[in-house]
């Protein structure tokens, strides 16, 4: 492929023009317009491309796919997926796509030419590429590969009102967690019911302290993920950020748990507000793809005094009801206790069995009954600890 046509192809993107501002592909752009006869110039772009895409990888025709099939441009992606693309666009997506898949074959020697002077510059592997029919497959799974950065990651925290991915999210898995298997059903059904655009209701996780509530979400968002579960974990100070957001993700093919932990309200907390307004929906109904998940170590969530009981208030218990009432909004509740001695030795004895500790069971049990004397009482936030430190010959 001639480079000074490529460069002109690149230049005139319209479907695809997002792909500009990735700093690989602008790099490769910048080398197809430098003049290889100044050797300076092009041995400088040349080695700039290929520092930014050795950083990831040598291959760019894998490089360039990846960039074209996880493309932000949701509108088109909505579009081909409800199959109702303008015939303008259509034209464009098809001549773009076919380009773009020649583009992925683009070598260092097509790049570099005969130039003897400029063989010592390193080449990169690359090979043509079927990219209409790849970038067809992925629109019509983008419902669980997702689109853009959520196609790249699938955990986010919020700052300032916009979603920031998580590359390495917490690899907590559901087999990692035992003894609460019953617990956690329920939350796995309501997840699924979600995922199958079946009703799905917002769900508290209430229960004592160090019973894997927040642990249980997470793991529910990894093993969801390829189905396409996406987690955002909002922390209680930035719910008023949360409708616009919302709002922006009922657009989204994908499915979302907005993730609050370790929830609970003074009676005058301003957010207080803000999470009713989360729970109950805009004026145009919550959308079918979000629900919220929360945990709290308080049944009731708002932070109660005796003065609050007194108080000066001519309709008490019209302000009482609305403030215990906000529990009532989360259509699942499922409660975490702290375990009784019988799930304590399951929990010991299944992590131990899944780290390999060679400690006989009853030393075992012994050992972490003492240690969760010392630690503050049982839970399997103890016993994991107690494990831990047992594979690492402290204990």
């Amino acid at each position: 492929m001639e480079k000074q046509n490529c460069a002109l192809r690149l230049r005139g993107l319209v479907v695809f023009r997002g792909l500009l501002r990735d700093e690989t592909v602008s790099a490769m752009l910048h080398l197809l317009e430098t003049d290889a006869h100044d050797r300076a110039a092009f041995a400088d772009a040349y080695g700039a491309f290929c520092t930014l895409l050795f950083a990831k990888t040598d291959d760019w025709s894998s490089y360039l796919s990846k960039c074209v099939l996880e493309h932000e441009d949701l509108y088109v992606v909505r579009l081909c997926a409800e199959g109702n693309v303008p015939d303008a666009l259509a034209r464009a997506l098809d001549e773009e796509l076919a380009f773009l898949g020649g583009l992925c074959g683009l070598s260092a020697a097509d790049v570099k030419g005969e130039d003897a002077a400029l063989a010592f510059l390193p080449e990169w592997r690359a090979s043509e590429t079927d990219l209409a029919a790849a970038y067809r497959e992925r629109i019509a799974n983008v419902h669980k590969t997702g689109y853009g950065m959520f196609a790249r990651w699938h955990v986010f925290t919020v700052k300032d009102g916009a979603l920031i991915p998580v590359e390495h999210p917490d690899p907590q898995t559901l087999d990692e967690l035992p003894g609460y298997e019953a617990e956690r059903e329920k939350i796995v059904a309501n997840t699924q019911a979600l995922l199958d655009g079946r009703p799905a209701n917002n769900v508290l996780l209430y229960g004592d302290a160090g019973t894997g509530k927040s642990s249980a979400v997470k793991a529910i968002a990894n093993r969801f993920a390829p189905d396409g579960l996406r987690l955002v974990e909002v922390k209680k100070h930035q719910l008023y950020q949360i409708p616009k957001l919302m709002d922006s993700l009922a657009a989204n093919p994908l499915k979302f748990i907005l993730f609050i932990d370790d929830l609970s309200f003074t009676a005058n907390d301003d957010n207080f507000a803000a999470l009713k307004a989360i729970l109950e929906g805009s004026v145009g109904g919550r959308s079918a793809n979000i629900a919220v998940y929360a945990t709290s170590n308080r049944r009731h969530l708002i932070k109660e005094t005796l003065s609050d009981r007194g108080g000066d208030d001519i309709h008490h218990a019209d302000t009482m009801q609305e403030l215990m009432s906000l529990s009532a909004r989360f259509g699942l509740t499922v409660t975490f206790l702290r375990p009784d001695k019988d799930r304590f030795v399951h929990i010991v004895t299944e992590l131990a069995e899944r780290y390999g500790v060679d400690v006989p069971h009853d030393e075992l049990i012994v050992r972490a009954e003492a240690f969760a004397i010392r630690s503050g009482g049982r839970s399997p936030r103890v016993a994991r600890q107690f494990i831990e430190l047992c594979r690492s010959g402290v204990l």
